[in-house]
């Protein structure tokens, strides 16, 4: 059986999960965001198999998030780093950490993110880079941008009239034809 690939959708956020979606490799980025580096370092703190370890390296690679570089010549060895992209993920990280913390962690909160400078847990939140305005999804929708599809943009439009109530999911839709059969 053959994996779909989202590698040629036009939607960003499936063109993401064909480089990360799979668990390791967001496990992997984590590790590495905390500075591991080495492959003995990441089977052992991820208690991954080996060879699993070594499809996900090679594919996190390929994708441009790590870097291979070679530390000791005999016998050659190498190390993984993140790359610029790789560092951009960590915010990504965060906000799953966030999340999970939120939804997933009914024993209490084992990982935090804290201020280096003031010692303050802090809470990550995404904001408009140009307005420092918070991100709200009564207030912002995903959009069609100038390279986009018409069936995309037709997604799209549809997003944004659910986002901002014009139009019922199919479960409101339905429940909404029960009442009027019911009258």
């Amino acid at each position: 059986m053959h994996r779909k690939t989202f590698r040629d959708m036009q939607c960003p956020i499936a063109r993401s999960l064909e480089r990360v979606g799979e668990w390791w490799s967001i496990l992997i980025l984590r590790e590495a965001s905390y500075g591991t580096t080495r492959f003995d370092d990441f089977q052992r703190r991820l208690d991954i198999a080996p060879n699993m370890l070594t499809r996900r390296l090679s594919a996190l690679v390929e994708e441009g998030l790590l870097a291979r570089r070679q530390y000791c010549d005999r016998p050659p060895r190498f190390e993984y780093v993140l790359t610029d992209a790789g560092r951009d993920f960590r915010p990504v990280l965060w906000a799953l950490l966030a999340w999970g913390n939120r939804h997933f962690a009914p024993e209490g909160i084992a990982a935090q993110l804290i201020d280096r400078e003031t010692g303050q847990v802090v809470e990550p939140v995404v904001v408009d880079a140009v307005t420092g305005v918070r991100l709200d999804p009564t207030r912002h929708v995903p959009g069609a941008g100038p390279m986009a599809s018409e069936s995309m943009r037709a997604r799209l439009a549809r997003a944004a009239e659910f986002a901002s109530g014009q139009s019922a999911g199919p479960a409101e839709a339905s429940a909404e034809k029960v009442e009027d059969v019911s009258e």
